[in-house]
């Protein structure tokens, strides 16, 4: 191993695949019409980034965006929408992490997320074998559990400190620019690979 000792993952973009028009599509299948104008790749906004950003809970999304909407959603049908981010999970990716994770790295996840998309990847349904992305990673921080979004720098700090690790040994994977400018600017290492990229092998150039 050289100077590198953690690695902190993106999920939408890296980990999985984002599919935003699949997303897209789904949230105007449930009745949100300008979905196309709400939706974000990166970073959301309005009652979407309030929910990813914690400052409301899953429940009081559903009954904002069903007022939004004109009629009653359910529980399901906000996750059905939701998850439509989630595109392709390649198992490449997966055997990446375990075998980082065996070769010594301390592996994170970092991610602007929501209950709707985590409530699957923590579940046994996330790699159809029966794990959930804890599984592959050594701690989970998610923007909606934490009250704060990238590419805050609050936020990597926060990931820094409760780690205590230091920025030149860690290593900050995530397909979004801002994102990456902003862990630079606290001498982060990074990796920008594009989304779906398949960065499996580039990642130990990086190492």
């Amino acid at each position: 191993m050289g100077r590198i000792k953690n690695i902190i993952f993106d999920f939408g973009g890296v980990v999985i695949t984002i599919d935003q028009p699949q997303a897209v599509r789904r949230f105007q299948q449930i009745g949100l019409k300008d979905a196309d104008k709400k939706l974000d790749a990166y970073t959301q906004f309005g009652l979407f980034g309030e929910l990813e950003s914690g400052k409301i809970n899953a429940e009081d999304f559903r009954r904002e965006l069903s007022a939004t909407i004109g009629k009653t959603l359910t529980m399901d049908e906000c996750a059905f929408a939701w998850q439509g981010y989630c595109g392709e999970l390649p198992q490449r990716n997966l055997d990446t992490l375990i075998a980082l994770r065996e070769q010594g790295y301390r592996l994170l996840l970092m991610s602007n997320n929501n209950p709707f998309v985590m409530g699957w990847a923590q579940s046994d349904q996330f790699d159809g074998n029966g794990h959930g992305i804890g599984d592959y990673f050594d701690a989970l921080y998610v923007s909606y559990q934490h009250g704060i979004m990238k590419p805050d720098l609050a936020f990597f700090k926060k990931v820094l400190d409760t780690e205590r690790i230091l920025p030149e040994e860690t290593l900050f994977v995530d397909d979004g620019w801002r994102n990456v400018e902003a862990a630079r600017q606290l001498s982060i290492q990074t990796f920008c690979p594009k989304n779906g990229e398949d960065w499996t092998k580039e990642i130990y150039e990086y190492l």
